[in-house]
C-alpha cells in the first residue's frame, strides 16, 4: 500500500504534549499524536507530516520540545513537520491552507476544541481528506449525521479515536458480552485530577464539558457491547455537580461532574429494557496516584463483567512525586527499546492512530466504507448513537428534563421521508426529540 501525508490539526497536550510552554504536567508529556505518527513515518507508513495551530509562534518552542523529549529520547527519531500558520502568524483559518496543501486520499487528525470538529472536518471531506476526530466526533447529532451523509458521497474515511476501544481489558469485555445474554444494566466512571482544568481552562464550560470530554469514552464502551445484541439508546436524563472548577477560575457554567441516565431498548423486542449510568469528573483530588481513573460494571442476563483499569497492578514510588503513583503503559508506552527507538507501538493509544491510517490506505486501496464499518472501528457510523446519548444529556441538563432519543428503521432505500440519505435499507436512524 502507498503511504498517505498527514496534517495534525491542533498543537495542544494530546498532539504534542506542549502545554503552556512546556511539557504537559499530565501522563502526556510527549503526546500522543505527533509522536505516534512520527514513528509511523518511520515505518513507511506515512509520508510528509505538517501541524497547523492558530498561533505560529507557538512552533519554534514546539520543535524545542519535541526535539528534546522525542528526538534525543528515541535514536534520533525524526520530528520534522511543516508548520501552518508562519512563526509571526496568527490565523485561526489557517487549517484551510494547511489542507488545501494535501491531496485527495492523505489524511488529517483533529484535536481542537469540539466546537471545532464539524467545520474542520467538513471542510476536508469536501476535498476529499480521510478525517481522524478526537472524541467526541462532534456536538451535535445532525452535525454527526450531516458528516456521515457528506464521507459517504465522497467515499472518505472518518473515524473516531475513541482509543478504549483497544484497550485489551476493555476490547475483551466486549467479545464476552456477546456471550453474556441480554443487555441489564452498565455504570461506568471516569475522572480526572483538578490540575487538569489549568490546561482545559480556555475551553470548560465555554465550549465543552466534561461528559462530552471523559463520559464520551465510557457511553462508546458501553455502546460498542450492546449494539451488537440489537439495544439502541431512547431517552436520557442527566445530572451535575459544580461550584469546584468555578473556584479554580473557570466560568461559573462549568460542571465539575456530570451523570448520564441511560434509558435502551432492544429492537423488535418492546419487553427488554436496560439502564446504563455513565458519570465523569475532572475535579479528582491533585493527588489521586492515577492520571486517569476508570472502571465500569456490566450487567447481562447471564453474567456480568467488572473492569477496573485505574491501577493495574503496577504502582511507582517516588521521592520527587511525593506520593505512590499508577502509571498506565498500557495507553502510551514511553520507554526505548533495547536499541533506543522508540518501543510503544502496542499501547493502546498507538494503536487507535495506527487503525486510522490502514483504514485510510485501505480505502485508498478499493476497499469499501461499509467493510470497514463491519469491523466494528469506531466509524462515524458505528458512533452514531454515542454522540446522540451526548447531545440528549447536555440538553437534559440544560433544559431539566429526560430528553427523548427516536429510533427510525430505515425500510427502503430511497429515503422519501427523510431529508438525506444516510442509511442503507433495515438501518437506523436516530434523532434527539
Amino acid at each position: 500500500m502507498a503511504n498517505i501525508n498527514v496534517l495534525m490539526i491542533g498543537t495542544g497536550e494530546y498532539t504534542t504534549g506542549f502545554v503552556g510552554g512546556g511539557a504537559s504536567s499530565s501522563d502526556k508529556k510527549v503526546g500522543v499524536v505527533a509522536l505516534t505518527l512520527f514513528d509511523l513515518r518511520r515505518r513507511s507508513k506515512v509520508g510528509n507530516l505538517s501541524m497547523v495551530g492558530v498561533q505560529g509562534a507557538k512552533f519554534p518552542g514546539i520543535r524545542q520540545h519535541l526535539d528534546k523529549n522525542i528526538t534525543q529520547v528515541y535514536n534520533g527519531l525524526d520530528t520534522s513537520f511543516d508548520s501552518y500558520p508562519a512563526n509571526d502568524k496568527t490565523d485561526p483559518d489557517a487549517y484551510k491552507a494547511a489542507i488545501d496543501a494535501l491531496r485527495p486520499g492523505d489524511a488529517i487528525t483533529v484535536f481542537t476544541p469540539d466546537p471545532t470538529h464539524y467545520p474542520i472536518a467538513l471542510y476536508a471531506i469536501e476535498r476529499g481528506i480521510h478525517v481522524l476526530l478526537t472524541k467526541p466526533a462532534v456536538k451535535k447529532l445532525d452535525e454527526h449525521q450531516d458528516l456521515l451523509r457528506l464521507a459517504r458521497e465522497k467515499g472518505v474515511y472518518v473515524f473516531v479515536e475513541h482509543h478504549k476501544r483497544f484497550d485489551p481489558a476493555y476490547s475483551d469485555a466486549r467479545f464476552r458480552a456477546k456471550n453474556l445474554g441480554d443487555f441489564n444494566y452498565f455504570y461506568g466512571y471516569m475522572s480526572q485530577p483538578k490540575y487538569q482544568l489549568e490546561t482545559f481552562k480556555s475551553w470548560a464550560g465555554r465550549e465543552s464539558d466534561i461528559s462530552y470530554y471523559l463520559n464520551s469514552h465510557h457511553v462508546d464502551i458501553c455502546d460498542s457491547m450492546v449494539q451488537q445484541l440489537g439495544y439502541l439508546p431512547v431517552k436520557v436524563s442527566a445530572s451535575s455537580s459544580k461550584g469546584v472548577a468555578a473556584d479554580l477560575g473557570c466560568v461559573s457554567e462549568t460542571e465539575d461532574t456530570i451523570s448520564l441516565l441511560v434509558t435502551w431498548a432492544k429492537v423488535g423486542d418492546p419487553t427488554k429494557r436496560a439502564v446504563g449510568v455513565y458519570t465523569s469528573s475532572w475535579t479528582a483530588p491533585q493527588r489521586a496516584g492515577v492520571h486517569t481513573n476508570q472502571y465500569f460494571h456490566y450487567l447481562g442476563s447471564k453474567g456480568e463483567i467488572r473492569v477496573d483499569q485505574a491501577k493495574r497492578g503496577y504502582d511507582v514510588a517516588d521521592d520527587d512525586a511525593g506520593q505512590l503513583q499508577w502509571f498506565n503503559p498500557f495507553y502510551m508506552r514511553y520507554a526505548p527499546d533495547e536499541d533506543g527507538n522508540f518501543n510503544g507501538q502496542t499501547g493502546y493509544g498507538y494503536i487507535s492512530i495506527e487503525k486510522f491510517i490502514d483504514g485510510c490506505r485501505a480505502v485508498n486501496e478499493g476497499t469499501t466504507l461499509e467493510e470497514l464499518d463491519k469491523k466494528a472501528l469506531p466509524t462515524l457510523k458505528n458512533t452514531i448513537a454515542t454522540t446522540a446519548m451526548l447531545e440528549a444529556g447536555r440538553k437534559s441538563i440544560d433544559e431539566g428534563r429526560e430528553v427523548g432519543i427516536k429510533v427510525e428503521r430505515v425500510m427502503s432505500g430511497n429515503w422519501s421521508s427523510f431529508e438525506n440519505h444516510l442509511f442503507a435499507k433495515d438501518e437506523y436512524y436516530l434523532s434527539v426529540q
